[in-house]
């Protein structure tokens, strides 16, 4: 499952895209060790992984663990000093600017894969939303989606079918973010005396080799423990 997930973010499909390109491109068979007749999972098996199975494993511990334990084997792993250090990582749904260009920047590919076909669907479509509030580009998207739906024969065309299924996928994403209502564990933290940001800090342990052995996310005004 998390294989399809590393193919879905690389290929930037959507899940029911991801699972259907599974089914003949034998360089995903072969990533997912699969024989060219294996059957396929079901898309909505991948969505339910991703939105509610990931919450019940410590993700972060499993892939470092397994990271060190292939470059161990492997005998990239030589030295015996570790570098600590923290990145910064901002709230995401309180930075409410990112979710609304990426359904910005979705809506306008899938208009613009249209025009090549059928240019007079400019006229069909709703009126683009103009303000900043991410609520509203949502409900311009969902109008978008329904007007494009209709059209049987367009939604046909692989390029508009795979754009559509992203920024669908992408908007029911949006919809259960915005339902899970404000951020509660990030915090305002420092990166100098007179510069701060709204999120996380993760605190990382790095080898010589540039390979992470160890992680944690911590509250943006965390410090982090050079022990």
């Amino acid at each position: 499952m998390f294989k399809y997930l590393l193919l879905k973010t690389i290929h930037d499909l959507s899940e029911v895209d991801i699972v259907d390109r599974s089914k003949y491109d034998m360089s995903f068979k072969y990533f997912l060790h699969m024989t060219p007749e294996e059957p396929v999972i079901e898309p909505s098996s991948l969505t339910k992984f991703r939105k509610l199975r990931l919450k019940d494993v410590n993700l972060l511990d499993l892939l470092i663990n397994k990271t060190v334990e292939i470059a161990i084997e492997k005998e990239i792993i030589k030295s015996k000093s570790i570098i600590v250090d923290a990145t910064h990582t901002k709230a995401r749904y309180n930075q409410m600017t990112t979710p609304k260009e990426i359904l910005m920047d979705r809506s306008k590919k899938l208009r613009k894969a249209i025009y090549q076909i059928v240019e007079s669907m400019k006229n069909k479509f709703p009126v683009k939303n103009t303000t900043d509030v991410l609520e509203d580009e949502i409900a311009y998207c969902q109008e978008l989606i329904g007007v494009i739906e209709k059209e049987e024969t367009l939604i046909e065309y692989p390029k508009v079918k795979k754009l559509l299924n992203l920024l669908k996928e992408t908007v029911t994403d949006d919809i259960e973010h915005l339902q899970s209502s404000e951020d509660k564990d990030a915090k305002v933290g420092h990166k100098t005396a007179d510069s701060s940001f709204f999120g996380y800090k993760t605190h990382i342990a790095i080898n010589e080799e540039r390979i992470i052995t160890a992680a944690t996310v911590t509250a943006g005004e965390k410090m982090t423990e050079s022990n």
